[in-house]
Parts: structure tokens; C-alpha cells; sequence
């Protein structure tokens, strides 16, 4: 029981990280586009959003239950 409530808290704040992530990278596409964004602001997202992958990542991976072989 408790581990289901462990994985619906996970895929809580997956779904929230990824929404996150999908955010920064509409904002990153709709700052480039316009061909006047500020360099530094949109490495700054950048940097951001590889964080959150990893952060996505990591979680995802901690989802999986180890398998004692």
C-alpha cells in the first residue's frame, strides 16, 4: 500500500517536472524565434531544462523497483 502511495506521489512530480520542462522549452523556442532574445537568458533556460531532464531522469529511474537476480 505504501509503495503504491510512494509511486503516485513520484508520478505526481514527474508529470509537474515535465510540464515544467515543456514550458521552459516553448519559451526557449518562442524567445529564439523572435531573433532579438537575450544570449545569457536563454542559456540560463537552457541550463534549467537540462536540469530538469536529469531531474525527470532520475526519477524515473528510481520508479523501477531493483531486481535481486
Amino acid at each position: 500500500m505504501a509503495d503504491e502511495i510512494d509511486k503516485r506521489e513520484i508520478d505526481t512530480e514527474l508529470e509537474g517536472l515535465r510540464a515544467a520542462h515543456r514550458a521552459l522549452d516553448d519559451l526557449i523556442r518562442q524567445l529564439t524565434a523572435e531573433g532579438a532574445a537575450d544570449q545569457l537568458r536563454v542559456q540560463r533556460l537552457k541550463k534549467r531544462k537540462l536540469m530538469l531532464k536529469d531531474r525527470i531522469s532520475t526519477m524515473e529511474g528510481d520508479r523501477i523497483p531493483d531486481i535481486i537476480a
